[in-house]
This record gives structure tokens, sequence and C-alpha cells, in this order.
């Protein structure tokens, strides 16, 4: 039984995963905001570019 607790406790495969999830949650949270900040520039751009057509 001691073994098994000691193989738990050393044992980091889960703690990697979760690591790893963690870090693409936030890259995919830095491309949501980075497109949906493009997105409304491009939009406040062909908005004004259409205004200013005749």
């Amino acid at each position: 039984m001691s073994k098994f607790v000691s193989r738990f406790v050393s044992d980091e495969s889960g703690a990697t995963a979760i690591e790893y999830g963690l870090i693409v949650a936030l890259i995919a949270v830095v491309i949501i905001t980075a497109v949906t900040t493009l997105g409304t520039k491009l939009n406040t751009a062909f908005t004004t570019i259409n205004s200013k057509l005749p």
C-alpha cells in the first residue's frame, strides 16, 4: 500500500496535462480577444470608407 501511495504522490503526468490544458485555454483567450479587436477595428474602417463614398 505504501508503494501505491508513494507512486501516486510522485506521479506528475496528470498535473502536466492540466498545465497544457491551461496554456491552450490561455492561448485561445488571447486569440479570441485579438480577433474580436481586429474585427471591431475593421468594421469601423469599412463603415468610415462606406460613408465617404458617393
